[in-house]
C-alpha cells in the first residue's frame, strides 16, 4: 500500500515500450470477435497498417486463426495469442551484442542516416559498456557535423569513456585508423566509431563507409568486428531501403531502433526480421541514459499488442 502523497513509482521501460507502441493502434482492433474469415482480413489490414508487411501480416493472421477458426475469443486470449505469434517471428532475431574473445579493442563501426539518434545511441551504448566493466573509446566520426562531434564529447565524459576526434570537416576514414591506434594504446576493450550519416548524396555516403572499413583494416585486418546500423521507427516503410542501401556499403552485423516511443509504425520490426533477419540487439523508448535497453523478442510483441507484462 503506497502511504499517501507518495509519488507513484516511475514507469518501467515496459510501460514506457507499451504506452509508445499503443499509437501503433493494434490494441483497439484487438476486443472479443469471432473469428470468421471477415475478422481474419480484418486482422491481417491492421497488421499491414501498423507496418508489419503484407508477407508478415498474412502469416500471422492465418497463424491466429489455426485451430480457432469461426469461435468467439476473448480481447486477452486474442492479445495473448497474437503476442505469442509475434515473438516466434520474432526470436531468431533476438541476439546479444557481445565481444569476441581475442579482439581487442573489438571495433564497432555505427551507421545510420542523420536523425535517427545514432550519436545519442552511441553515447547510452558506450555508458552501458562502460558500467559493465568495459574501457571503451569513442571515436567522433561523423565529422560533417559539428554539432556530433560535441555531442559526442559529452556522452564520453558521462560514461567515462577515452575520445578521440578530429576538426569538423576532417577526413573519418584517418579519424578512425587513429582512434583504432589510440584505443591500442589506451587498453581499451571496445572502440566505437560513429560516422556520417548524410553526405551530397547516398553514393557519397556509402564510399566515405567504405573507405572507413577498409582504412582500419590496415590495423587490424579483421576489423570492424560489428557493423550496427542504427534506424528510426517513425520513418517506417523508409527503414527498409536503408537497410537494402547499408547493407551493400558494409557488413552490416546487427540493428537498433530508436524512437519507438513515438510511432504508430512498431510492426516495422517484424517486417525487418522478417525480410532481412539481422540481429536486433537494442531498442529505443526516449532520450534517457536508461532508455536504450536490450531487445527481448516476448516483450516487444506484449508491448505492441497491448498485452500486459508476465
Amino acid at each position: 500500500m503506497r502511504t499517501f502523497g507518495e509519488a507513484p513509482p516511475p514507469p518501467t521501460f515496459f510501460d514506457r515500450l507499451k504506452s509508445g507502441l499503443s499509437k501503433t493502434g493494434l490494441g483497439e482492433f484487438l476486443t472479443k470477435k469471432k473469428l470468421d474469415a471477415a475478422t481474419i482480413a480484418e486482422l491481417e489490414e491492421a497488421l499491414i497498417r501498423a507496418d508489419m508487411g503484407a508477407g508478415q501480416a498474412k502469416k500471422l493472421a492465418a497463424a491466429v486463426a489455426r485451430n480457432r477458426y469461426d469461435e468467439e475469443i476473448s480481447a486477452t486470449e486474442l492479445k495473448a495469442v497474437l503476442a505469442q505469434e509475434i515473438a516466434a517471428l520474432l526470436a531468431p532475431v533476438q541476439k546479444p551484442l557481445t565481444a569476441e574473445d581475442g579482439k581487442k579493442p573489438f571495433v564497432i563501426l555505427v551507421a545510420g542516416v542523420n536523425g535517427t539518434g545514432k550519436t545519442t545511441t552511441i553515447g547510452k551504448l558506450a555508458k552501458r559498456l562502460t558500467e559493465g566493466g568495459a574501457k571503451v573509446t569513442l571515436a567522433a566520426g561523423d565529422t560533417f557535423r559539428a554539432a556530433a562531434i560535441e555531442q559526442l564529447k559529452v556522452w564520453a565524459d558521462r560514461a567515462h569513456a577515452q575520445f578521440v576526434a578530429t576538426k569538423a570537416g576532417g577526413d573519418a576514414a584517418g579519424l578512425a585508423f587513429e582512434a583504432l591506434e589510440e584505443a591500442r594504446r589506451n587498453g581499451s576493450d571496445i572502440l566505437l566509431i560513429d560516422t556520417a550519416g548524410r553526405l551530397q548524396n547516398k553514393a557519397g555516403l556509402m564510399a566515405e563507409l567504405e573507405k572507413i572499413a577498409r582504412v582500419i583494416k590496415k590495423l587490424d585486418a579483421s576489423a570492424p568486428h560489428a557493423v550496427l546500423l542504427v534506424l528510426d521507427a517513425t520513418t517506417g516503410q523508409n527503414v527498409i531501403s536503408q537497410v537494402e542501401a547499408f547493407c551493400a556499403a558494409v557488413p552490416v552485423t546487427g540493428l537498433v531502433m530508436t524512437k519507438l516511443d513515438g510511432t504508430a509504425k512498431g510492426g516495422i520490426l517484424v517486417a525487418l526480421a522478417g525480410r532481412f533477419g539481422l540481429p536486433v540487439h537494442y531498442i529505443g523508448v526516449g532520450e534517457g541514459e536508461d532508455d536504450l535497453q536490450p531487445f527481448v523478442a516476448a516483450d516487444f510483441a506484449r508491448a505492441l499488442v497491448g498485452a500486459e507484462e508476465t
